[in-house]
């Protein structure tokens, strides 16, 4: 049941993702082109809930998806049992939800 669990979760957090890494490189591509420097990129995501909820979902979706990846790389690899994947995998998960909440937090705070 929890592999489904995983499977299901690993896939949601794709189709999540996918839109997003599509704005994401969109977002790039108009600020290089258009010759925009740091100072005005932050400028302009400074206080804008609109960009702090599209890149913490963007944050939350990645986290869970390479968390859940790690863990079957991790399993294959090593042949790690469930007593040691789950702890890891949410370990993993937390801090890769912590340090991309603290970019997210420095871009729009």
């Amino acid at each position: 049941m929890i592999g489904l669990r995983l499977y299901l979760a690993q896939r949601i957090s794709a189709l999540v993702m996918a839109p997003l890494v599509i704005g994401h490189i969109a977002v790039m591509i108009y600020a290089v082109q258009n010759g925009l420097s740091a100072a005005e990129i932050l400028s302009r995501t400074q206080g804008s809930l609109w960009w702090g909820g599209f890149y913490g979902l963007f944050v939350a979706a990645v986290a869970v998806h390479a968390a859940i990846g790690l863990r079957s790389i991790i399993h294959e690899t090593f042949g790690t049992h469930a007593r040691w994947l789950d702890p890891l995998t949410w370990a993993i998960g937390l801090g890769l939800f912590l340090l991309g909440g603290r970019a997210v937090a420095a871009v729009v705070l």
